[in-house]
């Protein structure tokens, strides 16, 4: 998170920004569950690296709430090896969004032997690789390996586009730009078929590694998928709740400012959990009616804007909520 400020200090320094902000910022971690329901939120100096953010962040959840493990989920693009090492390091439990660099043996094994046959959708193939057996390892590394028919439809659209775009490029007719698909010897300029032809064998692929105990393709493939939900939270905390631009100076002062954001997503994550509305339309919804007070005469009468069926349904659904005990936030 970056400060609209040139002045840095210990807590808030020039670092890493996937925008490339140039600005003092600060690191952000924020722990959620597998609902989305944010759990635990810390700040960090600017330039420290994720590697000494995310197990000091886990520990501290762990021992706060008394829990000996906790089910790591992350897209791939999110883990760096480092981060992955020193998780695996720590004994704890992960699910991750593996890259798949070719096609594993398994399903050249699968396609030598069905070579007439088509993925089916939904299609899985399943391999494992023994680890260590110290305390802190797992028995089993297990990776799934999933094919979707929507998601080869989808990569292969991008990959004529590609190829399509660095064609005319190689044709003269624009300007050469970034394009994995050209291939450059010199002065000369092709399309990497090799290239092209490896990209369109992985398409539809997706592969999911895991060192839990007992794994099912359902269980570890479902809990990938709930990403989605983690990744709504952090937008929400962008957009609808404003977390950004921070005035604050002092260290304090940002951390409380942090704590009033992490108490907003809990309580925007159980609205839009009891009504099934986001709270971008609750919000918009709700703030059209209000009740205000007119002095006639000698009386004091309240002038309320009808409410629709609609939120009133939502605000009934959070008043029996609230009565019957049911604020878990979950």
């Amino acid at each position: 998170m970056w400060f609209e400020t040139d002045k840095e200090d210990e807590f808030r320094v020039p670092g890493f920004s996937k925008e490339r902000r140039v600005e003092p910022l600060i690191q952000i971690g924020l722990l959620a569950d597998a609902s989305g329901m944010p759990l635990m939120v810390t700040a960090w100096e600017g330039n420290t690296a994720e590697t000494k953010t995310m197990i000091p962040t886990l520990k501290a959840f762990l021992a706060a709430h008394r829990l000996h493990d906790v089910v790591i989920v992350a897209d791939a693009g999110m883990i760096s090896e480092a981060n992955w090492k020193a998780i695996e390091a720590e004994g704890f439990s992960f699910i991750l969004g593996a890259k798949m660099p070719y096609l594993p043996y398994v399903i050249e094994k699968w396609r030598a032997e069905h070579p007439e046959d088509e993925y089916e959708d939904g299609q899985v193939w399943v391999a494992k690789e023994p680890v260590g057996t110290g305390k802190k390892n797992r028995a089993d590394h297990v990776t799934y390996y999933q094919f979707k028919q929507g998601r080869a439809a989808r990569t292969l659209r991008g990959i004529d586009a590609q190829v399509a775009k660095a064609q005319v490029q190689v044709d003269g007719h624009a300007a050469v730009k970034r394009n994995r698909f050209i291939k450059l010897d010199g002065a000369t300029k092709s399309i990497n078929r090799d290239l092209e032809q490896k990209a369109r064998s992985l398409a539809g692929f997706k592969a999911y590694l895991t060192n839990i105990a007992d794994p099912t393709p359902d269980a570890v493939i479902g809990a990938y998928q709930r990403l989605y939900k983690i990744e709504k939270t952090f937008r929400m905390a962008k957009s609808d709740l404003a977390v950004r631009p921070v005035y604050h100076r002092l260290r304090d002062s940002i951390e409380a400012h942090l704590t009033i954001v992490f108490a907003a997503m809990a309580v925007s994550h159980w609205i839009e959990t009891t009504t099934g509305w986001s709270i971008k339309k609750f919000v918009t919804t709700a703030r059209r009616y209000r009740t205000t007070w007119a002095k006639i005469g000698t009386q004091t009468v309240p002038i309320r804007k009808p409410l629709p069926d609609d939120p009133r349904e939502a605000l009934n659904k959070i008043s029996q909520a609230a009565r019957s005990g049911d604020t878990t936030l979950s």
